[in-house]
């Protein structure tokens, strides 16, 4: 196998474990379509460049812990299907990675929107 051929195959599963992430897992749905509406008003408020890359940088941060946080449950469920309180800490601590980057990134649109939206007001 060539190097083209490894570097293909590499985005392919990245690819499909991307659909596999916004088509199957629930919170990969509710995440998407937060940041389909946030994108959209991005768009409507014509927010400014250093500010689009803010809020893209927040999705993308906030998506990325996401995927993570679903693997390791993923893969902590197949470690081990019962009650293990150590399973318990690292799914505790991965969800709440996604938690705090939400809620940073929550306050981040706040600055960025809420001047907005009073300015229509």
């Amino acid at each position: 196998m060539n190097s083209e051929h490894n570097l293909s195959m590499a985005f392919y599963h990245a690819f499909k474990g991307m659909q596999n992430f916004f088509l199957r897992e629930r919170n990969g749905k509710i995440q998407l379509f937060i940041a389909c509406t946030i994108v959209a008003a991005a768009f409507a408020f014509e927010i400014s460049p250093m500010e689009w890359v803010i809020v893209l940088f927040c999705i993308g941060l906030v998506l990325a812990l996401e995927m993570i946080n679903s693997a390791i449950e993923k893969l902590c469920d197949l470690v081990h299907r019962d009650f293990h309180p150590a399973i318990k800490i690292v799914k505790d601590i991965s969800a709440a990675a996604v938690l705090w980057a939400s809620i940073i990134s929550t306050s981040i649109g706040c600055i960025i929107f809420i001047p907005k939206i009073i300015a229509l007001l």
